[in-house]
């Protein structure tokens, strides 16, 4: 796992209790409790490997890699401000409505009743003259 703005590996209080004075010049302390803020973290094996860049006091670029065994880390957190990463509110679709068919435009006129049929035309209910 890489990425532009790095992570945050969080330990449980009984692995710092045992990495003691070895892991507190690494460790950042916040509201949500002391972390080791990385650029990059490789979960693979049974060790989780961090790579922290930095600078020493005399101004020369260094890269650090700090390895833990596994067991020791509660979780990772993803600290990218890259908007393509992560979750976003929700965000409810709106159902689309379907589309009803189109309504004549004149309503039609009633059909007139048929005109009683002559007597002697047929289907007049009378006897063919």
């Amino acid at each position: 796992m890489n990425g532009k703005g790095g992570y945050a590996v969080f330990f449980f209080p009984q692995a710092l209790e045992v990495l003691g004075g070895a892991i507190k010049p690494y460790l950042q302390d916040s509201l949500t409790g002391p972390h080791v803020a990385c650029d990059e973290v490789d979960t693979a094996g049974g060790f989780v490997e961090m790579t922290l860049h930095g600078r020493t006091p005399e101004g020369r670029d260094v890269k650090l890699e700090l390895m833990v065994p596994s067991s020791m880390v509660l979780m990772i957190v993803s600290t990218q401000q890259d908007g393509s990463f992560g979750f976003r509110p929700h965000q409810p679709e709106v159902p689309a409505t379907p589309a009803l068919p189109a309504a004549p435009a004149e309503p039609a006129a009633p059909a007139a009743p048929a005109a009683p049929a002559e007597p002697g035309e047929p289907g007049a209910g009378g006897a063919p003259p």
